[in-house]
């Protein structure tokens, strides 16, 4: 079967570099060459091809970062397919109206996640997915969902995408704090990968470990560019400090993506096992640590430099198909704060309340152009209008830059909670908390972490006395367990009578957070 160029880079990989290993499970060091990806790719688009799956579709995946979700995304990319990775902390209540958004005609699920599955599509305010699969495992849910392994690969035609054909859908919150799924085309991803090649350069004995979930950009990107580039992705499903260090060290991992957090917890658990002016050689002899999902603290770029760890704090989101700007570790270490300059073929203007654009040294409004940023959202004409200027993409964020074009990053311009790498917004917590009975309205803003760099804080006024006793709290507790992803759950909290108002009667956050900060509770 001949491979038109730029349509398939694991069948293009497995024409050139057959042998060449492709992907590593970092649990056991098992790997695939291109050449079984390859196949393992043509065996599941034939798979899902007997399901029905066509050109155009919308496959849904709910699964951990690991061989058979590599598999199935390239499989349904195969068939002309668009896959949609979906956030398997969510829960069913927040993934049922993901899918009716992103109109997923056959949701994929692994063991783990196959109950989740089955509830998300009950909970899809429209239709829901004509087709629940599990890639793996024995059904416990007394409801029998396909099994993706026992279906008789049948033919298939290979689909040619053009470079505008959409080729992924990821959600994101946006500035509404609604879902809306974004739409990446080939030639979005393709100019990523090249972009970051750029600045952070390519060896053919890279191998790019990736400890972040498949369902974020960050955790998606590592393994398309390093099928792309023809070097191998180290996949790692669960996150932990000294086995992550370890795993690095066992791989030979030469690139490393990770947001903040997990980079200060891996320093930690070094410096718990050695001295402190030591670090382990599975971070100091990779060839960059690219940090991002979260604004890298200064105090974490200083400790990497003392410890000699190559770190690259970029900034870059879902619609621009990630990476915008990316310091390299000398540029990260003089000039504090900055995430650099942008990258190839990538556009950032800083623009004023009126929409113009300031000098160097002010701050506004980030904005993004060039091929990597996304035609918009799928299905949402209105928020990518909303989003969309002459001048590109409105990210939302406030940055300003220096006379050589470093870029800063300020912090959003809504009141986006950015937590650990995963963004919450605080619309999302109170409509969880007001659907509550014992709670009549509340206030939701991000209070500094040192961990986290947020952490969710709630004012909430209760609906009589009980709301704010030990077993109120206990049932409101329990109640963000069921309706909402951990990361999204307050962790402090205090009650009173009213909510804090300015002038114009909106909520007065900067009121909120003193008041959290004064009465706040652990929660």
């Amino acid at each position: 079967m001949r491979i038109p160029v730029g349509s398939d880079p694991v069948a293009e990989r497995a024409l050139v570099s057959a042998e060449d290993v492709a992907l590593v499970r970092a649990a056991d060091g098992t790997g695939w060459t291109y050449r079984s990806l390859d196949a393992a790719v043509a065996r599941t688009a034939g798979k899902l091809a007997a399901l029905g799956v066509e050109r155009g579709d919308h496959v849904g995946l709910l699964a951990g970062t690991d061989v058979p979700a590599v598999r199935t995304i390239y499989g349904a990319l195969r068939l002309g397919a668009v896959p949609v990775p979906l956030n398997t902390r969510l829960t069913a209540g927040e993934l049922g109206p993901q899918l009716a958004t992103a109109d997923v005609d056959v949701l994929v699920c692994e063991r783990a996640t196959e109950a989740l599955g089955i509830a998300a599509a009950k909970e899809a305010p429209s239709e829901p997915p004509t087709t629940i699969a599990t890639l793996d495992g024995a059904d416990e849910t007394g409801e029998e969902p396909v099994r993706l392994s026992e279906q008789s690969a049948t033919g298939f035609e290979t689909a040619v995408p053009d470079v505008d054909d959409a080729r992924l859908l990821l959600f994101t919150s946006g500035t509404t704090g609604r879902p809306k799924a974004v739409e990446l085309t080939a030639g979005n991803l393709r100019s990523s990968a090249i972009a970051s090649a750029f600045r952070l350069g390519v060896e053919s004995d890279d191998r790019w470990f990736d400890p972040l979930a498949i369902y974020h950009m960050g955790g998606f990107a590592p393994i398309y560019r390093s099928i792309l580039y023809g070097t191998t992705a180290v996949l790692q499903r669960e996150f932990d400090g000294a086995s992550t260090l370890a795993a690095i060290d066992r791989a030979d991992a030469t690139c490393l993506s990770i947001v903040p957090t997990m980079l200060q917890r891996m320093l930690d658990d070094a410096d718990a096992d050695a001295a402190a002016d030591s670090v382990p050689d599975s971070l100091a002899d990779l060839r960059f640590v690219l940090s991002g999902g979260a604004a890298t603290p200064t105090s974490l770029v200083d400790r990497c430099a003392d410890r000699d760890v190559p770190l690259c704090p970029t900034y870059g989101s879902t619609e621009t198909a990630s990476q915008v700007a990316t310091a390299l570790p000398e540029e990260a270490r003089e000039h504090e704060r900055t995430v650099g300059r942008p990258l190839y073929s990538t556009t950032v203007s800083i623009l004023d309340d009126d929409g113009d654009p300031v000098p160097a040294g002010e701050s506004g409004e980030i904005v993004v152009d060039g091929p990597t940023v996304s035609p918009g959202y799928y299905a949402d004409e209105a928020a990518t209008v909303e989003s969309r200027s002459e001048l590109g993409y409105h990210t939302g964020d406030l940055g300003r830059r220096d006379d050589a074009g470093r870029l800063w990053v300020l912090g959003r311009a809504d009141d986006a909670i950015s937590t650990g790498g995963e963004l919450v917004h605080p619309v999302d917590v109170v409509d969880a908390l007001e659907s509550h009975p014992a709670v009549d309205t509340a206030a939701v803003v991000g209070l500094d972490d040192p961990e986290w760099g947020e952490r969710v804080g709630a004012l909430i006024v209760g609906a009589g006395e009980e709301a704010g006793d030990e077993n109120g709290i206990d049932a409101i507790r329990d109640h963000c367990e069921t309706e909402l992803a951990g990361y999204k759950r307050p962790k402090t909290i205090a009650f009173v009578d009213e909510l804090p108002l300015t002038a114009s009667g909106t909520v007065d956050r900067d009121a909120v957070r003193e008041r959290l900060r004064v009465d706040g509770v652990e929660f």
